[in-house]
This record gives structure tokens, C-alpha cells and sequence, in this order.
């Protein structure tokens, strides 16, 4: 009941004009109030803030003549408008890899990809997520501020909407060191852009994952960011010979190459919980690999995971960016209500389900452009007595009573594949209700997108590169992607180099370009 809530809003917006007021009640109606509270406070928090920059780029952006709609992503994955935005800024956060998640979803989609690993990978911090059928999985439940980045449970939880990732302090700029046991560890850490990497020539002393892959020749000094920024490979090798390598003996190329298996193990390990924790097994999935740094990495990453194909997508190092451009305007509510799968009031269900529909299609018309819209529904479902819920589709029509024992049904079947079991003869709650509306993206048309004739690719040239396998440093092919066509292959130990990233390919794999352009790593043993 939002009554008191509103009457205060309005008792507080006539003693306090102009002062930003945040409603429980409107950021999160949802039943546990510790959440409600902990969202509504950092919605409150960051609204002042956010509001005079959001109103300042609209104006600034009036006056340098664009004339276009203003949008905002957020982190379940949609578009939203200015207004939107200035109401509700905390569901802004964790919007950049939301873009991330979508391009995947959309690659998997376009390319016939059921079960896809999503790999971003940039300066700070490595995100996976889980895309099925075509959709990234979705969540309520994050946390900000934590006081130990990886550590669930050690920040402010907030409920809204947020494409479901883990995320890990394994980047570029991540910095390397030696524990108590003289191991080497990486991130969580970082260099940052300033004064960045020690190969940056900027200040920076500190041994980080770019250092490795200058000191291991996966990156050319010469052309790192379209050769806009010369590397110190000189400055990468004393950095990791001074802070690891004289503690254990190695050169620079072993502590190197130390540093790149502790970040892939690491991200292997952060993948396989991950997957647990959802029910999923990655030996199943394709990877999608995308950031700065993913590409030299996701080959390895993948056949620590058990999994054989890798796609690197065009434009890869700005993934995230490309898939704001696909993202719809999209806007989601809930409510909560709880009833049991014996009680169902299937009246009372469809009325509220009903008025949040028409409130949110009314949120998305305002940026849409007269776009068509459509609906998801969801309930979030436990058995009676538990803790924790777990997310059920609803269907697109109203729903009567039969409903109650197909939900049930759904509910168990997606409980006994995340938790191995059902509990046949304990009864069912409905807790929390969701519609999500959005404009419907248009798809690109890629039929067997991933076939194409066979055609041999041309080096462009060799670079010397450290294989740890060997010990030694080996001359291996390089690639420029700009001159990769469709149905050229290659087969590894590889670099296909761009102006914003490089793609590993290693011994053992090949690599083809598929219809659209982008990358297909294969493991061929």
C-alpha cells in the first residue's frame, strides 16, 4: 500500500520545492524491506547528482543543434528516456556491460547459437554471463559498494532490474604481485588509465596483464591503439622482472606468462561457479568475446572451460558500445503479491498485472517513436518456507486457474535443474510479478552466418612470440583483420591484429571468417 508514501511525498514537495524526493514505493514495490530500503536510499542518494548532469547534457547537446531523442541504458538491458532516468538513476548502474550482454544475445540469435558464454573483457575488470535461446539471463538482486569486489554479501544490495554477470578484477590494467607464499596474484587492483601500465611510459611501476602480453609479444608496441600510443616493451620486462621475476627466478617472459595463466585460471574458475550456481555447463556453450583484452585471452579461457568454439565479433574492442545501438527502449515493473499455488486468485492476478502493463507501455510510448511494442511476464516462485526465489516466464494472455499447476510445473522443472531435486509435497508461493515492455528489435538476417566457402588467408608477417610450452620464444603468422575476408581460415598458433585489440588464435585451433565478418575459433585436437 503506497498511500502513506504518497501523502508524504506530497506533504515533503510543498515544505521543500525543487527537492528531490525517492518512493519506496516507486523504485522498488517489492516485499523485503531491508532491499526496498537499501534501493530506495541509493536511488535518493545519486538522484540530486545525476539529475543536474543528465539536465546539463540535455541542454548542452540542445545547443550544439541535435535535434534527436536522448536515451539512457540500464542495467537490465534496455533504453530508457531522460525523464526516466532522472526518476529512477540507480537503475543506471552496471549499464555498460548490459550492452555487452545484449550484443551477445543478439549474435546468438543471428547465428543460431542456443547456449552462449558472453566474455567482456576490458581495462579493470572481466565480465561472463550466460545467454540462452537468444536472451541473457535475468536478475533482481545486485550489490554496489562492496567492500571486497568479489565478495557476495559484502556490499549495499539494491533490487532492480540487471542482466545476470559475474564479474572479477581480471583486466588489462589489472595489477600483478606476489602473496605471502611468494604466488603470484592478480587484480582486483588496477593501474587504471593514469598512469596505466608500466609499458604506457606514464609513471606506472607496477606489473599488469597489458605488461604480460607486450613482455609475451602478443601486443606490437608499435601498434597498440592503431599505433596512436607507443608502447616501452623495455619498461613491461623491468617492471615484471623487478616485482615477480626476481623473487622467483624467472625472466620477464616466464613471469609473463605466469601472470596470463593466474588471470585465465582465475576467470575459468569465476566461469565454472558461475555456471553451478545457474544450472548451466559451459562445455555446451559458445563464447562470444569481446573488450580490449578478450580476444587474447578467450581461446585459452575457452579450453580451460572444456569448450571448442570462440566468436569474436566485429568491431569486437567496443562490443559493449555496438550493443547500445541494439538495445530497445524497454522498461520493467513489479509488484509484489504473494499467494500459493492452492490459493490461487487468478482475478486479483490479472488486474495487477493488467494496470502495470498499461503503466509501463505508457513509460516506453514516450521514447518508442511509434515503434511496436512487446510484452514479457514473469513471477518469481519458491516453495513454501524458502528463502530465495526463482524466476518463472509468464504466459502472454491473462491467466485462469489451470495456471496454477502449469507454473508449478515450470517452477520445478527449473528448480530440479539448478538444484537437482523437487519438492513434490510442499506447496508453491507466487512472490514477486514482473512485466517488462519494449520496442522489438530488428534483426540482421545472417542464414548460416557461420558457413562459408573455404579460401586460404595471407600473413602479413611474423612476430616473435613466448611459448610456454617450449620455453622459448617462436616466429608465428600475423594477420591484419582489415584484410580478412569472408571464408578465409587460418590455422594456429596465430594473431589476427586490429587497430583496438589482437585475437590470439593458439596451437591446435583455426580460425575462420564467417558471412558477417567476425571471427570463429575453432579447437581442432
Amino acid at each position: 500500500n503506497d498511500c502513506h508514501e504518497k501523502q508524504a511525498e506530497e506533504i515533503l514537495a510543498a515544505a521543500l520545492p525543487g527537492v528531490p524526493v525517492t518512493l519506496s514505493s516507486a523504485v522498488c514495490p517489492e516485499i523485503r524491506e531491508y532491499e526496498r530500503f537499501s534501493t530506495a536510499c541509493a536511488n535518493a542518494y545519486v538522484q540530486p547528482l545525476m539529475a543536474s548532469y543528465l539536465a546539463r547534457l540535455a541542454a548542452e547537446l540542445k545547443r550544439r543543434g541535435f535535434g534527436c531523442p536522448l536515451y539512457l541504458m540500464t542495467s537490465g538491458g534496455g533504453l530508457t528516456t531522460l525523464e526516466t532516468a532522472r526518476r529512477f538513476p540507480v537503475r543506471l548502474v552496471e549499464s555498460g556491460p548490459a550492452g555487452g550482454a545484449i550484443l551477445s544475445a543478439g549474435l546468438a540469435r543471428e547465428n543460431g547459437l542456443d547456449e552462449v558464454l558472453s566474455f567482456d573483457m576490458g581495462g579493470t575488470t572481466a565480465k561472463i554471463c550466460f545467454i540462452g535461446q537468444g536472451r541473457a539471463e535475468q536478475s533482481r538482486k545486485f550489490e554496489v559498494a562492496r567492500v571486497w569486489r568479489n565478495l557476495k554479501g559484502s556490499g549495499l544490495p539494491v533490487r532492480i532490474p540487471v542482466t545476470e554477470m559475474v564479474e572479477i578484477g581480471a583486466g588489462g590494467g589489472s595489477i600483478a604481485r606476489l602473496d605471502e607464499l611468494k604466488r603470484i596474484q592478480v587484480g582486483p587492483a588496477s593501474a587504471g588509465a593514469e598512469p596505466g601500465p608500466a609499458c604506457y611510459a606514464r609513471g606506472g611501476s607496477e606489473p599488469t596483464v597489458t605488461d604480460a602480453n607486450v613482455a609475451l609479444g602478443r601486443i606490437d608496441p608499435d601498434a597498440f591503439a592503431g599505433g596512436t600510443l607507443k608502447l616501452d616493451r623495455a619498461a613491461a620486462e623491468r617492471a615484471l622482472v623487478g616485482r615477480l621475476g626476481a623473487a622467483l627466478g624467472f625472466d620477464a617472459s616466464w613471469a609473463a606468462a605466469g601472470i596470463g595463466e593466474i588471470v585465465e585460471e582465475n576467470m575459468a574458475s569465476a566461469a565454472r561457479v558461475h555456471a553451478i550456481e545457474r544450472g548451466k555447463a559451459a562445455e555446451r556453450c559458445t563464447m562470444i568475446a569481446f573488450g580490449g583484452g578478450a580476444p587474447l585471452h578467450a581461446a585459452r579461457l575457452a579450453a580451460k572451460l572444456g569448450m571448442s568454439r570462440v566468436l569474436v565479433p566485429v568491431d569486437a574492442s567496443v562490443g559493449s558500445a555496438v550493443g547500445f545501438l541494439r538495445a530497445p527502449v524497454a522498461f520493467e515493473l513489479v509488484r509484489s503479491l504473494q499467494l500459493r499455488d492452492d490459493f490461487f486468485e487468478v482475478s486479483r492476478i490479472n488486474k495487477i498485472l493488467g494496470k502495470m502493463q498499461n503503466e509501463a507501455e505508457t513509460i516506453v510510448a514516450a521514447g518508442a517513436l511509434g515503434a511496436k511494442l512487446k510484452t514479457r511476464r514473469g513471477v518469481e516462485m519458491r516453495y513454501l518456507g524458502q528463502g530465495h526465489e526463482i524466476s518463472v516466464p509468464l504466459p502472454a494472455r491473462a491467466l485462469d486457474a489451470k495456471d496454477a499447476v502449469r507454473l508449478r510445473a515450470e517452477y520445478e522443472s527449473r528448480y530440479e535443474q539448478q538444484f537437482g531435486l523437487r519438492i513434490s509435497d510442499v506447496p508453491v508461493e507466487f512472490l514477486t510479478w514482473s512485466v517488462n515492455v519494449s520496442t522489438i528489435s530488428r534483426e540482421l538476417k545472417t542464414k548460416n552466418a557461420l558457413k562459408k566457402k573455404k579460401a586460404k588467408a595471407v600473413a602479413s608477417g611474423k612476430r616473435e612470440v613466448f611459448d610456454p610450452k617450449s620455453g622459448t620464444s617462436r616466429p608465428i603468422p600475423t594477420y591484419l583483420r582489415r584484410d580478412l575476408t569472408p571464408g578465409m581460415q587460418f590455422a594456429g598458433p596465430a594473431l589476427a591484429i586490429e587497430p583496438q585489440t589482437t585475437t590470439l588464435v593458439p596451437r591446435g585451433w583455426r580460425c575462420s571468417v564467417t558471412a558477417a565478418g567476425h571471427l570463429l575459433l575453432e579447437n581442432q585436437t
